[in-house]
């Protein structure tokens, strides 16, 4: 099956459905996971590398979408206070990184410093287990489309949910890309997707045949939202990356929070 840029899919949703089911009990290594990005960013990088379009696993796949992206914000002088969500010196900050892109990188995993990647903590692993976890680790980007979590990526700001002439809103610009990128990528693996709304909003989740979605649940029965909501959100990924149980359900089950619990959507 091809998945063209702008093409028709095919995939029959009851098959794609009874697939997805039978990932389920698949080994504990066959899985990748979905991440939001953060809007705060580790400044600097290693000053040897510099950034290409097509740097990182999905680089040959999406480079002529980033290398749009990238050519517009100069011609925007960076972007402007209503595309960046931000004003003084932060709007300055982001002006600045955004018309410099080819710049010195940080892996993903640490160019990402909000509360999700915070809570978690890949810095705290060991070295062996970090490089695995990483390479299970995937994450949408309103730049880069998508980013494994030991890609190469330079600081920016541009958020999923920007509309960005000529482009329009990123999430929609992105999603074919994106969706067929992710497929090429994931074969037979399951991808537990645990992405706010605005980030899942970028991927045509039914033509992934092994996607699992996985969200929080508040015991109060209240809305779930917040700084805490997202510091949970990192722990079940740490949670889920470590368990080791071969049943992603069961490990979604096993998640302990005292304020939330985690389920199955699919």
């Amino acid at each position: 099956m091809s998945l063209a840029l702008g093409g028709v899919y095919t995939y029959a949703h009851a098959f794609i459905v009874d697939a997805r089911w039978q990932y389920f009990t698949m080994g504990a290594t066959d899985f990748i996971i979905l991440l939001p990005p953060s809007e705060g960013k580790a400044t600097g990088g290693d000053i040897s590398t510099k950034w290409v379009a097509e740097a990182g696993v999905f680089g040959s796949a999406l480079a002529p979408q980033r290398q749009a992206i990238v050519e517009q914000l100069r011609k925007v002088k960076g972007g402007d206070q209503k595309l960046l969500g931000v004003g003084g010196a932060h709007l300055l900050r982001a002006q600045s990184v955004n018309t410099s892109l080819f710049s010195p990188t940080l892996p993903a995993w640490q160019r990402y410093t909000g509360v999700v990647w915070d809570h978690l903590d890949l810095a705290s692993m060991t070295a062996a287990k970090r490089k695995t976890f990483t390479q299970r680790i995937v994450v949408p980007s309103g730049l880069a489309g998508l980013v494994r979590a030991d890609d190469p990526l330079p600081d920016y700001r541009l958020k999923m949910g920007a509309r960005f002439s000529p482009f329009g809103l990123m999430s929609k610009w992105w999603r074919d890309a994106m969706t067929e990128a992710l497929v090429a990528m994931a074969k037979k693996r399951t991808v537990i997707d645990v992405l706010p709304n605005e980030h899942r909003a970028a991927l045509t989740m039914d033509h992934i045949a092994g996607i699992v979605r996985v969200d929080l649940v508040a015991h109060s029965g209240g809305i779930v939202g917040g700084h805490n909501a997202k510091a949970a959100k990192g722990l079940l990924a740490q949670h889920l990356l470590t368990s080791g149980d071969e049943n992603i359900a069961r490990a979604v089950k096993a998640f302990s929070h005292p304020e939330y619990s985690a389920k199955v959507t699919t």
